[in-house]
């Protein structure tokens, strides 16, 4: 069974995405960041790996991203970072997903990256610009051929049948944007409540985590009552940013939520 299923049906609920840039705070502090996240209670770390024009992502983020780059991160370098991460982790069985966008994917190579991505442990790929067609018709074979989960976010505004379409292309789960704007952001669009409860209504093959201003123990809490998480970003970058010491901001960050 893939480790991110046997997550989902092994907790259930309450489950805990964290996204992190690599390369961020500083060069080296992936494998701190990712001991800490899974120490701290994260089921699953969402790595971003940065880009000069990440589009799906707030001002936090961005940030973050301009200054992994000017670190000098890169895909070769965080795959040289993540090489025995499977071994080094004290459990096994954490959900590790890379978010990114297509162009540094495809001048490293598509599949090459899903190569190397699944032979150091990598469970699923989540690629905001990535076409539904030319997911389909080009680039849904070769990940499936290294047996990566895909994940497709859907928005209050995507229509009940794209919806559908979505989630039976996604496998691991589906990223249920909370509103129409970017990550960090409060805003919301309609009813929150009600766009989940629609989104149980068409009774998906795949859980929900929710994304898109989740940011403490209240909004964590009332996303997990309607779905099945959530994932967290822009809050816990800026818990990193205030501190010089990672370990303990992340101990203190997910103590807060969770209460770990």
């Amino acid at each position: 069974m893939k480790r991110i299923k046997k997550i989902f049906e092994t907790k259930r609920n309450n489950i805990l995405n964290v996204y992190c840039t690599a390369g961020y705070p500083h060069l080296d502090s992936m494998p701190e960041v990712m001991q800490s996240l899974q120490a701290g209670g994260a089921d699953i770390i969402e790595i971003g790996m940065p880009y000069s024009d990440p589009l799906a992502d707030g001002p936090v983020i961005q940030i973050s991203n301009s200054i992994a780059l000017k670190n000098g991160m890169t895909i070769v370098k965080l795959f040289e970072q993540l090489k025995g991460f499977r071994n080094k982790l004290p459990l096994g069985g954490l959900g590790v997903v890379l978010m990114g966008y297509m162009n540094p994917v495809l001048q490293y190579g598509f599949e090459k990256f899903c190569a190397d991505a699944s032979t150091i442990g990598i469970d699923g790929l989540i690629l905001p610009d990535l076409p539904e067609y030319e997911f389909e018709t080009e680039y849904n074979p070769i990940i499936k051929k290294y047996d990566l989960d895909f994940i497709f976010l859907v928005t209050p505004e995507t229509s009940d049948d794209r919806i559908k379409k979505l989630d039976s292309l996604s496998s691991g789960f589906l990223y249920a944007v909370s509103s129409s704007s970017t990550t960090g952001s409060d805003k919301k669009t309609g009813s929150f409540e009600t766009y989940l409860a629609r989104l149980k209504k068409l009774d998906l093959k795949n859980p929900i985590l929710v994304g898109f201003g989740i940011k403490d123990k209240a909004t964590f809490d009332a996303v997990c009552q309607l779905a099945d998480g959530a994932i967290i970003g822009s809050a816990y970058i800026k818990a990193l940013e205030n501190s010089p010491d990672v370990n303990a901001a992340t101990k203190s960050f997910l103590s807060s939520i969770i209460g770990s």
